[in-house]
């Protein structure tokens, strides 16, 4: 039940039809695990928190440099050599006190990341490389949990929700390769902006998710091009050859 200052905080979202009081409840008691708190993962934490999800669980083991702040909108001038989860925590709570947040400042891997994602609801990739993201995949399709992916470099960015049971395949089929490509972020820049529409899409995704409303693009690759402001959709099939999700893993 929803107290007087939540209603008003709220107010905006229960005016949704498809959202309500039931809504708001469902999103009140969800828990989200967002891996990676950069470009992506900073607008998506950002969002959610304001959204008022339950808990907000926060894993990045590095420090802010500065030049993360061109396109990393949580943080500030005065928060570079600081432990980025730690400063996101302590920025989401001051934009939603009623949010429980926990930040994780180390690299998930293994056992610790298994852990992280069964006691997620719905996780987001945020990361930044492919070896993160293998090991996400195949972590949420290990323990049936929703994942939606996202990724950014130069003026193009990418969108990918996968739910259970995986009919149209994971992560793993779409890039079975794990080597991290040559191009990327850190040799070929990206615009703030570009990351931005996909961190925030991100967020949109997972609320409607939450709330029961699902998801258009489960399922499905979302590829932006923000010189042309154009997207194109690509659906996604499961290989049977998949070593994460295929008919003989």
């Amino acid at each position: 039940m929803l107290n007087d200052q939540s209603f008003m905080r709220y107010s905006r979202q229960l005016l949704l039809e498809e959202f309500g009081p039931d809504g708001q409840e469902k999103i009140d008691a969800a828990k989200v695990l967002i891996v990676g708190l950069g470009g992506l993962g900073s607008p998506a934490s950002l969002y959610l928190a304001a959204a008022g999800v339950g808990k907000l669980t926060l894993a990045d083991d590095d420090s802010l440099h500065i030049s993360n702040l061109q396109r990393q909108v949580i943080y500030r001038s005065a928060d570079v050599d600081k432990p980025k989860a730690a400063v996101a925590k302590r920025e989401l709570l001051r934009l939603n006190p009623e949010c429980e947040i926990v930040a994780i400042e180390q690299r998930l891997e293994g056992e610790t990341l298994t852990e992280a994602v069964r006691a997620a609801d719905l996780v987001l990739d945020c990361s930044d490389n492919m070896a993160t993201r293998h090991a996400i995949n195949q972590a949420c399709v290990e323990n049936n949990k929703t994942l939606i992916s996202g990724s950014a470099v130069g003026f193009s960015g990418q969108l990918l929700v996968l739910e259970p049971p995986y009919s149209h395949g994971c992560y793993a089929c779409l890039y079975p390769d794990h080597h991290t490509p040559v191009r990327n972020c850190r040799t070929a820049g990206v615009l703030g902006p570009v990351v931005g529409v996909i961190g925030t899409l991100q967020a949109l995704e997972a609320l409607k998710i939450i709330a029961g409303l699902g998801s258009s693009l489960s399922g499905k690759l979302r590829l932006f091009d923000g010189k042309q402001q154009s997207w194109r959709t690509a659906q996604l099939t499961r290989s049977d050859i998949c070593a994460v999700c295929g008919a003989k893993p």
